[in-house]
């Protein structure tokens, strides 16, 4: 192909450039992919030195090093040097601002000058464009020869090369990500039935084998774990693994029952068995007989109900209000708590020789925060879920949503989530945006396109990272700007777009 001189004027480079972005879309793989990227750019642009990275979902934004990348024309040194601005430098610039960032000579440009890598390097013309909308991958070139810009049309080849690779790229990586190689439920899963418990984590893989061995055994399981974490859907899971499966499933739950009515809901009641009983009542042990009976939030339980609970573990067998001869127990017990049972047993608010009956087998749910991988995964499948419930248009979340979710703070577990990302379906039908964005899950999100933030570019770690710096350099603005490789008017831009501000200085008016 021909240089970056003659690009626009010659129609054969011009052709072959739109040939090098058709053939991107064949690209199997995303490393193939890279491969004939990097070519198509290099042969259009005329780089001297050219760098590309895609970041998926599961890299780690402190790592620094993308799972998908590749460089031309680069000294190893020079490629850290490149990648090591991916947190700062210019690199971070074009992912905060999802723009392209062009400068003559970076070495005389006030933005970077002061950045030791492009000192060391002598780092001359620049031409760095965003992948993607919000951006998850950076094409970064330098110029031919030093002094020597890149112009205007290298500049609007590049981007729509970037916006061509946006598409191929996110196509392979969700495909990559669908394939589930990375997938650590994948082996217990083929043995044990789970399909309404989404993830792919190590985490949630743990409690997965756990749940297939006590499943097929009619013994007591209790599920621990803060609230939403899902201790009901795996209480349904272990049920339908195991040999009751074609036995009713029936639950309760504990902390919504009066303890007044406790007893008739648990054990039923016959007719007159108390004022206004005119007919006999089926309780849920009875209408779980051959089955599972979950009690969800068993912790709960006043200790009035606790004892009786304990008679129906012991002897297997109850009495309906009211009656005068015992029924015989057929249930399998599966119980939940969000609350520490030994603490409790400890406190005298619950019965020690229960909690040895519940607790035959433990099995403890992980939080949000514990398997934050699976978050992507959560969302997509909400937003199918509730689109195809609620009638509406299937939308689905952009990249930008989907990171902003993975490093937010969920007290609330997986519930809050499905919550969250329902209430995002009703504001994205309303505005009738064609795929949910941050803004529509967290409706306090500033815009990509109003202030721009390094929060896209480094997953919320930025503002954390500077806050640490500051606080170790006791806010003395020249080390920190040392430390973290930037010029100081960076810093102060930085300290200004992430709200951060001395702790002793005084508040704003």
């Amino acid at each position: 192909m021909a240089g970056a001189a003659e690009y626009a004027n010659d129609p054969v480079a011009e052709r072959d450039f739109y040939l090098g972005l058709l053939d991107l879309v064949a690209a199997p793989e995303p490393e193939p992919l890279l491969i004939q990227a990097l070519a198509t750019i290099v042969a259009s642009s005329g780089a001297r030195i050219a760098y590309l990275e895609l970041r998926d979902l599961d890299d780690d934004p402190a790592d620094g090093r993308p799972r998908y990348w590749k460089a031309h024309g680069c000294t190893d040194e020079e490629v850290a040097s490149i990648r090591a601005s991916t947190s700062r430098g210019i690199i971070a610039r074009t992912l905060a601002e999802g723009r392209t960032i062009a400068t003559p000579s970076a070495v005389k440009d006030p933005s970077f000058r002061d950045h030791p890598s492009v000192l060391r390097n002598d780092i001359q013309a620049v031409l760095c464009a965003p992948i993607g909308q919000p951006a998850f991958g950076v094409v970064y070139l330098q110029g031919p020869q030093a002094g020597d810009g890149f112009a205007a049309r290298n500049r609007n080849a590049v981007e729509v090369f970037a916006r061509q690779l946006a598409m191929v790229a996110d196509r392979l990586l969700s495909r990559q990500r669908g394939r589930g190689a990375a997938d650590a439920t994948a082996e217990i899963r083929a043995q044990f039935k789970c399909d309404g418990i989404i993830g792919r984590s190590e985490a949630l893989a743990r409690v997965l084998r756990e749940a297939a061995q006590v499943a097929p055994p009619p013994i007591t399981v209790l599920i621990t774990g803060p609230t939403g974490t899902g201790k009901s859907a795996l209480a349904r899971a272990i049920a339908g693994n195991s040999a009751r499966t074609t036995g009713p499933y029936v639950d309760l739950n504990c902390a919504a029952m009066p303890d007044s009515l406790l007893e008739a809901e648990l054990f039923g009641s016959e007719q007159g068995a108390y004022t206004g009983a005119t007919r006999k009542v089926i309780g849920k042990v009875a209408a779980a007989r051959g089955g599972t009976l979950f009690l969800d939030e068993v912790g709960e339980l006043s200790l009035t109900a606790q004892a009786k609970l304990l008679q129906l573990l012991q002897e297997r067998r109850y009495y309906p209000l009211g009656a005068s001869a015992p029924v015989t127990a057929d249930v399998r017990v599966i119980s939940a708590t969000n609350v520490d049972l030994k603490t409790r047993v400890a406190q005298k608010a619950f019965r020690e020789d229960l909690f040895y009956r519940l607790a035959v087998i433990t099995i403890e749910m992980p939080t949000l925060d514990q398997r934050r991988e699976d978050i992507p995964d959560l969302v997509e499948q909400f937003c199918r879920d509730f689109c195809v419930r609620n009638q509406v248009r299937i939308l689905r979340p952009t990249r930008r949503a989907l990171l902003a979710c993975r490093e937010s703070l969920w007290p609330g577990n997986v519930r809050e989530l499905a919550n969250a990302v329902e209430a995002a379906i009703a504001r994205a039908s309303f505005a009738r945006a064609e795929m949910i964005d941050e803004h529509h899950i967290f409706p306090a999100a500033e815009r990509m396109h109003d202030q721009p933030t390094l929060r896209e570019a480094t997953q919320r770690s930025q503002r954390r990272v500077i806050d640490e710096a500051l606080a170790r350099n006791d806010w003395n603005i020249t080390r920190t700007a040392v430390e973290l490789d930037i010029s100081r008017q960076h810093l102060h831009d930085l300290i200004s777009s992430s709200g951060l501000r001395r702790p002793d200085a005084p508040a704003p008016t």
